[in-house]
């Protein structure tokens, strides 16, 4: 029997009618097809229910973490993707240990987890294919050359959801780190874990993402995207293994993530000097609640360094950092350009910190030598209130420009208690501008105490905070 075939078809709205629908698929597919079985109904939450439902093991693959799957999800995703103007489709990935190189996903689809199932990335160069740097960054991030495509990849898409039931993504990245520190990468950027390009409604939710190559999920030049019950995991020295990058990306709301990292938990980018400022794409209207970090030698969430297409409204709240180098942190330097403007953070909480606060102004790696030495960022707006932070070697360490300073700084309900063999300038302060109120210890002169002050956090609800997940459900069918 060909694949395609044994798709089953069902549309779900509630859980009631999806249990009476399933009954009935199940009396046809057994009178059709006897040696098929349905498993358990698969419940979760996504932006779109699906009409087609599909396994990985009706198009040939075998799990069991030797076998290369490449073809089967291409094979898988490419029938399915015919059921784009048909209510859609989705592949359920059963247990098993799915061996794979890179593969692209389409619209309108879902990428559906089992709690047992687990997709190894492939550790051959030759299962990714290659391609040109972002338009935005000008060249590759680990050499001036091409880079790997991701392990998952989509672009131009619409309505892509990649989720489960806590099911595993191993990146298997071990391998791709010792090429990294040898310099066996022959000028290529390793591959992203998941990445997807110019698209627009966007979830990545309830998936466990262990040992990426480099960044973990990296949505670039998209909207409407939503990241949520993601469990991130990483060695603490791993190069490179950000969590999770927004880029250049409008209208994204990242929530209840777990993240250990070697790099920043969550880092804030759009495009790299003189490129990003010609792509001229920022990222804006970001939400990032319930995150905890772990990362001792970066930040809980950078703004930067590629912020050269800007970065503003950025909206941050209930954010915890345990034995983390910094929590907000903002990394530019002169030729970077663009901005940093309009960004809000409260409710925070910190435990064994290297830095409260951190703003560089001197993070200055670049693309190339073309880069125009007269660019200046814009740093303007910066608001944190409402954090408590123990055990802290400095509480800020603020570097602005004395040629651009950064102004309009607002830090207010402050409390910092420190380690015991604390830095004795705790607020090193160059170039900025601002207020405090109600902090301590006390920040430096640059930053003047205002009493009865509250730094502000917008109250109105951003486009993404409205969307609402819909109930669905799936049945995966396999060979007995």
């Amino acid at each position: 029997m060909e694949p395609f075939l044994r798709f089953r078809t069902f549309h779900v709205t509630q859980t009631i009618s999806a249990i009476l629908v399933l009954g009935i698929l199940t009396t046809l597919r057994v009178a059709e097809c006897e040696n098929t079985q349905i498993l358990d109904t698969l419940q979760y939450k996504a932006l779109t229910c699906r009409k087609h439902t599909a396994s990985l093991a009706e198009f040939g693959a075998v799990g069991d973490g030797k076998t290369s799957n490449t073809k089967a999800f291409k094979t898988a995703i490419e029938s399915l993707s015919k059921f784009a103007n048909d209510g859609g489709a989705q592949l359920i990935i059963p247990p098993g240990k799915w061996l794979t190189g890179s593969f692209n996903l389409t619209s309108h689809f879902t990428l559906f987890l089992d709690k047992d199932a687990v997709i190894l990335g492939s550790q051959e160069e030759s299962e990714y294919p290659v391609f040109a740097p972002l338009p935005s960054y000008g060249t590759g991030r680990d050499g001036t050359g091409a880079r790997f495509s991701s392990l998952i990849f989509g672009t131009n898409l619409t309505d892509v959801v990649i989720t489960g039931q806590n099911g595993k993504i191993d990146g298997q990245g071990e391998i791709w780190w010792e090429k990294y520190h040898n310099d066996q990468l022959n000028n290529l950027t390793r591959p992203y874990m998941i990445e997807i390009m110019y698209s627009n409604r966007i979830q990545i939710s309830n998936l466990t993402l262990v040992n990426s190559p480099t960044w973990f999920v990296h949505p670039v030049y998209s909207s409407d995207v939503i990241i949520q019950g993601l469990s991130i995991l990483a060695p603490v020295d791993s190069p490179n293994t950000d969590g999770i990058d927004p880029d250049s990306c409008t209208n994204t709301r990242i929530e209840d993530c777990f993240i250990v990292s070697g790099d920043d938990c969550i880092a804030v980018k759009s495009g790299w000097d003189q490129y990003g400022i010609n792509f001229g794409m920022p990222t804006k209207h970001l939400i990032i609640r319930r995150v905890t970090c772990i990362s001792p030698d970066s930040a809980t969430i950078a703004l930067g360094s590629e912020m050269s297409g800007g970065i503003e409204d950025v909206r941050a709240e209930d954010i915890t950092a345990i034995n983390t180098q910094s929590g907000v942190r903002i990394k530019t330097a002169i030729g970077r350009g663009g901005f940093v403007k309009d960004i809000y953070a409260r409710r925070m909480n910190f435990k064994t910190m290297k830095y409260v606060f951190w703003m560089t102004s001197s993070y200055n790696k670049h693309p190339d030598d073309g880069y125009d030495p007269k660019a200046l960022p814009k740093i303007e707006g910066i608001n944190y209130k409402d954090v408590v932070a123990e055990n802290v070697t400095y509480s800020a360490r603020l570097e602005g420009l004395a040629s651009d300073p950064f102004t309009g700084i607002c830090i207010s309900n402050v409390n910092i208690t420190l380690t015991e063999k604390p830095k004795a300038l705790q607020w090193n302060c160059s170039s900025i501008a601002g207020v405090t109120s109600n902090v301590t210890p006390k920040a430096c002169d640059f930053l003047p105490e205002k009493e009865a002050v509250e730094c502000p956090f917008p109250e109105d609800k951003l486009p993404i905070d409205e969307v609402q997940l819909e109930n669905c459900t799936a049945a995966a069918a396999v060979e007995p």
